[in-house]
């Protein structure tokens, strides 16, 4: 592939956990990567190395995508760098647990504004350029909180339930000029989100009685991103272990 045939893709959280896996994966499979971040700028600059160590290509991209005026400053900045955008991929998500009668608002407008608004904010960019170039993969990391709902998670569950509904009328928006959008939902994933969990009790809730893991995530990410999946569209694909 040509430099100037490299597509480029955007992962939002891609500093940790299934964010850096996706990274990671989608550089192997040839993509530039564009890591978002808003913390973590230490482990971002990590994954960047490791993908440049493997003879890929990548460039850093720190600000918070609930904030709409700092997403549209970067899809300018694309715009005029990497001049396309083939693949947007909204991992970035936030936790804060509690039963609803104790949640403060800010708890409720904060996972809500990370996890779905961030969506919003990057879609209606991303698919700007996307529809100019007749393809384009859009991937939203839902979770079975979002399809089950998990009690003490009534913002994390609604943000991820909001999720599906908004890829499944994104794809019927755009699916005629090539590009794809679907969810991607993780059940118990070893992570750092997960980890203050009591994880011995859930394994025993988990068919396959284990965690997954961020690369068997990335793997099914990656799938969707690339031509074999050009007829999946408005799906939701589980990685969760049998759990739901």
């Amino acid at each position: 592939m040509n430099e100037s045939e490299k597509k480029v893709a955007f992962v939002t959280g891609g500093s940790r956990g299934i964010g850096k896996e996706i990274a990671l994966k989608l550089a192997s499979s040839g993509y530039k990567i564009i890591i978002n971040f808003s913390s973590s700028a230490d482990d971002a600059g990590k994954v960047l190395k490791e993908i440049n160590e493997n003879g890929g290509e990548g460039r850093l991209a720190c600000f918070d995508i609930s904030d709409r005026e700092q997403c549209k400053k970067e899809f300018d900045e694309i715009n005029k760098n990497e001049k396309r955008l083939d693949v947007l991929v909204h991992n970035a998500g936030i936790r804060k647990d509690g039963l609803v009668m104790r949640m403060k608002d800010n708890d409720w407008d904060r996972v809500i504004d990370v996890n779905l608004t961030g969506f919003f904010n990057l879609a209606k960019f991303a698919s700007k350029m996307m529809l100019k170039n007749k393809w384009g993969r859009i991937v939203a990391l839902s979770s079975t909180s979002g399809q089950a709902g998990v009690p003490g998670q009534i913002n994390y569950s609604a943000s991820k339930a909001g999720l599906i509904g908004a890829v499944k009328a994104l794809s019927k928006e755009i699916a005629v000029r090539n590009i794809t959008v679907n969810a991607v939902a993780p059940g118990f994933i070893q992570t750092d989100m997960t980890k203050d969990l009591p994880l011995e009790a859930i394994e025993e809730t988990i068919p396959m009685k284990r965690l997954g893991t961020a690369e068997e995530v990335a793997s099914v990410v990656d799938f969707l991103c690339s031509e074999k999946a050009s007829y999946v569209t408005g799906q939701v694909i589980g990685v969760n272990g049998g759990i739901y």
